[in-house]
């Protein structure tokens, strides 16, 4: 995949750097702008809403309206073996007519539930799988420009097979799992042949890891999430 020796990550930024180039620092800052109004305009009685905001901008520019698909987040789960093989299903997704490979993930739909025991469940419903290493890989908006949805994913290793099986439904009943290299992977992600952003955010994230610090160097599974702590 690279020319670089496996634990080589070329060229290093420290933080001197990082505060020359790029002024306050690498990192998203949370702000807040003036809505002076707020609607919503479409609810579907599912997972998502349409709210409408009239927003005004600080400098007191003109106001402008912004429709933003109202989301609950999600997690998602590179679960890897001690081969570095990675965990993916195969589903069937109908807004795009595809049936993507993908790894576990779901909605965090269950009011106060944990992010890491929502991963956890959802790679035992989607996988029949459990894992004993835990940490957090990758912090994302999906779609900034129209909906606030925010996902987690998760790295998961040490991994077994659960006691029992979740009986899963509609589009998630017709699943097969797959067990891929991960650095195949990430070949098929760089080829285009793999489009699912949760696998592609993840399975890059995950290569980078792996060649770079380690898994080790990543964040505890009960890291702080801003995006939805807030």
């Amino acid at each position: 995949m690279s020319d670089s020796p496996a634990g080589s990550t070329g060229s290093s930024v420290g933080a001197e750097d990082v505060e020359l180039r790029f002024g306050a620092g690498l990192a998203d800052a949370q702000a807040s702008w003036q809505v002076s109004s707020s609607e919503v305009v479409h609810e579907t009685g599912r997972v998502i809403s349409v709210r409408r905001d009239q927003v005004v901008p600080p400098a007191g520019g003109e106001p402008f309206v912004r429709d933003v698909v109202v989301h609950p987040g999600a997690v998602g789960v590179v679960a890897l073996d001690e081969n570095h093989r990675m965990l993916l299903v195969r589903q069937y997704r109908h807004p795009v007519g595809y049936r993507l490979l993908e790894p576990p993930a779901g909605l965090l739909d269950v009011q106060g539930e944990a992010y890491r025991l929502g991963a956890e469940r959802e790679l035992w419903e989607e996988a029949a799988t459990k894992a004993a290493d835990w940490r957090v890989l990758v912090d994302a908006f999906t779609s900034p420009g129209l909906t606030n949805e925010a996902v987690r994913i998760f790295l998961a290793r040490d991994l077994s097979a659960a006691d029992e099986s979740y009986d899963r439904l509609h589009e998630e009943a017709d699943m097969e799992t797959v067990w891929a290299p991960l650095e195949d992977v990430v070949k098929a992600v760089l080829s285009g042949d793999l489009h699912n952003p949760i696998l592609v955010m993840g399975a890059l994230a995950a290569w980078t890891a792996l060649n770079g610090e380690g898994f080790e160097a990543l964040r505890p599974a009960d890291s702080p999430w801003p995006a939805k702590d807030r």
